[in-house]
């Protein structure tokens, strides 16, 4: 907390202290180089394919998308999500995710949504991939690629020690892809889930 410093009544507001010009340089050389780090380029590849953060703008987009993961993972009949949810827990007062949009052109083509976790064996956080997908189009065309790697930029950016997803044992082609990039596929690890009545039942024991 910063202190007021004490000047005479109607003196007005006291100036603040110069700084050196080099000084002045030096500080706004290092607050573009720690914004840049954090933030995915807004062109990154040629032939038209862009990355960028959504925003609550873009949810009607981000949905299309969650739907279009669902209906290819056959899932569709599971999806609840609808706009005001995805509105209220990624761009509300609490955002429980934040995404990435690929774009060719004008055109959404693929998505990342993600949110971190905490590593207690590496003491470090953990970017974990909720939702990767790419319109069936676009696939082997950069845009799983551009994602991904938007991804690592922004996990090392925050000091991750790894980035985590899962994918369905079926989807052979995702899994190729992913072991192409150097992913380890834990296979010892059981995904366990708690939803529905036996999470409310659960809760409501002591």
């Amino acid at each position: 907390m910063s202190r007021r410093s004490k000047r005479r009544p109607g003196s007005g507001p006291s100036p603040p202290p110069r700084q050196p010009a080099g000084a002045a340089r030096r500080f706004r050389r290092a607050a573009t180089r720690t914004a840049a780090k954090t933030r995915p380029a807004a062109a990154t590849r040629p032939g038209g394919l862009t990355i960028r953060r959504g925003t609550a703008r873009d949810v009607p987009v981000i949905l299309s998308l969650i739907r279009g993961l669902a209906e290819y993972e056959r899932m569709l009949d599971q999806v609840e999500a609808t706009p005001a949810l995805v509105r209220r827990h990624g761009f509300g007062a609490r955002p429980y995710f934040e995404t990435l949009i690929c774009r060719r052109g004008k055109e959404p083509v693929g998505f990342a949504l993600y949110f971190f976790t905490f590593s207690t064996f590496l003491a470090r956080p953990s970017l974990y991939l909720e939702d990767l997908f790419v319109v069936p189009e676009e696939r082997g065309r950069g845009a799983g690629k551009l994602l991904l790697s938007a991804l690592a930029k922004i996990a090392v950016a925050r000091g991750c020690g790894r980035m985590e997803w899962a994918v369905l044992d079926w989807n052979r082609p995702a899994i190729t892809f992913y072991e192409r990039l150097g992913a380890g596929l834990r296979k010892e690890w059981i995904l366990t889930r708690l939803t529905g009545s036996p999470l409310r039942r659960l809760a409501r024991s002591r």
